[in-house]
């Protein structure tokens, strides 16, 4: 293996004349202004041409007519959903579970890593640089999913966390799920831990990482919620989970066990910095000022909560009690456009339908969840989600001298108000991703038909079980 290049060897991609949201913790915009990236990281950050002098540039590239913001985040989905897409589509949360759950549990290793594939294709081509997969459904003799998943997003080249899921509670225990669709309290604990031991990266720079995350409260026992939080402590790798979705779901917890989810969770050890929660739709007062408190943070998912008629997340209100807030696309199966920069325009407009009305989210703060808020709540704030320098060169150029957005002055505002804006560059890692609104790593094509396929195979399978 050669030897890394030395510091001042190292190659430089220079990018200049665009207009910059760098996120950071002042909101430092830039009219007309730079970035330059030295390997890997952000070396340098703002208005005007770059300094001169650089040393081996590789590239330069003139980018007026674009934004730069950093990468967007994605803190919560189901990547295998994507082969299911556009069933059930008139369901509650429940009712679809039920609708849906027969046909998941028929899911091998080839259906996840193409799902997984048409998932993170979908993404970085609206200008997702990390990505999250919570997968939860391990039919047994259904292959290495975890290792296709994690291989799919290794090879298109995004930042990616698995939350590796699991479900003991099935159907002969009330739960939704086939029997043979969930996996018992042992082998779930034991099949996690390998899972981090054979892939979590704890390094500033990684590019894989591992959460222990069972599924939600009405599908695991809070035997494996208890033993899941301990593992993930022994381990040093954060916690994921479904929680507060549906008013449903609230009434399952008083009537099982004896209190609301948040206390629940509260009780088996699931509040805390190191955790994150999916929705979070219906929280009271006590709820929002439990995850302040204890710097739990919120994956909102607006899109999916409403496909679901979930209801719509207190948003404002958990951002004005300190709460940290990202963005999740969901599962594309109740999110079926599988693209998160229309979450930051749905945030807005959704929220703005609740109690604080016109007040309740601005263009800046819904770039905020997409970008730095995802870093918070993947515990990757100090390495990504604002361009600065030192952080890792993971950043996006959007194009936004088009029709789309010719008379909006404001950037910011035309690339959350307006249509979505094309990625011309997107870089994980200093690597693109994206070039020119395509795949670098990927063949969009090739990803459809097989996509395609799979999800043909699974309701033939579905359909004969």
């Amino acid at each position: 293996m050669a030897a890394p290049a030395a510091p001042d060897r190292v190659e430089r991609i220079v990018i200049e004349n665009c207009a910059i949201a760098t996120v950071d913790a002042a909101d430092t915009e830039y009219a007309s202004g730079h970035v330059v990236v030295a390997g890997n990281r952000i070396e340098s950050v703002g208005a005007g041409r770059a300094p001169e002098g650089l040393e081996n540039v590789v590239r330069r590239i003139d980018a007026t007519g674009h934004l730069a913001t950093p990468g967007l985040i994605n803190t919560h989905h189901h990547f295998y959903q994507w082969i299911t897409r556009g069933l059930a589509t008139d369901h509650n949360l429940f009712d679809w579970l039920v609708a849906l759950y027969p046909t998941w549990a028929r899911i091998d290793e080839p259906m996840a890593r193409a799902a997984a594939q048409g998932s993170l294709a979908m993404m970085a081509l609206g200008g997702v640089t990390t990505a999250m997969d919570h997968h939860y459904v391990y039919p047994r003799g259904s292959g290495d999913l975890s290792g296709a998943i994690i291989g799919a997003a290794r090879d298109l080249g995004v930042r990616f966390t698995l939350a590796r899921g699991s479900m003991d509670r099935s159907e002969k225990d009330g739960g939704l799920p086939p029997d043979f669709a969930v996996e018992t309290l042992e082998g779930a604990l034991a099949a996690t831990e390998a899972t981090v031991d054979t892939y979590h990266d704890a390094s500033f720079d990684a590019m894989t990482q591992i959460a222990v995350a069972p599924c939600s409260p009405f599908s695991v026992s809070t035997e494996l919620m208890r033993q899941g939080a301990e593992l993930a402590r022994r381990k040093g790798v954060r916690l994921h989970t479904h929680g507060s979705e549906t008013v449903e779901e609230e009434k399952f917890c008083h009537e099982l066990f004896g209190m609301g989810p948040t206390d629940y969770f509260e009780s088996t050890g699931w509040l805390g910095d190191d955790v994150w929660m999916a929705h979070c739709v219906h929280m009271n007062d006590s709820d929002i000022a439990a995850f302040a408190r204890t710097g739990t943070g919120v994956a909102h998912c607006p899109s999916s909560n409403a496909r679901l008629a979930a209801g719509t997340a207190r948003v404002p209100d958990m951002l004005a009690a300190g709460v940290p807030v990202g963005l999740g696309v969901d599962g594309t199966a109740s999110n079926e456009s599988g693209e998160l920069h229309t979450e930051l325009r749905n945030a807005l407009l959704i929220n703005r339908l609740g109690p604080h009305r016109e007040r309740a989210l601005n263009a800046r703060q819904a770039l905020r969840l997409g970008t730095y808020g995802g870093a918070q709540v993947l515990g990757r704030a100090a390495q990504t989600g604002s361009l600065e320098a030192g952080k890792l060169a993971d950043l996006v150029l959007w194009k936004l001298d088009t029709l789309a957005h010719s008379s909006i002055a404001d950037p910011v505002i035309a690339l959350v108000f307006g249509a979505a804006a094309p990625v011309t560059l997107s870089l994980a890692d200093g690597k693109p991703v994206v070039e020119s609104g395509r795949l670098v790593n990927g063949d969009e094509d090739a990803i459809a038909r097989a996509t395609r396929d799979e999800a043909r195979r699974l309701a033939r399978i579905a359909a004969g079980a």
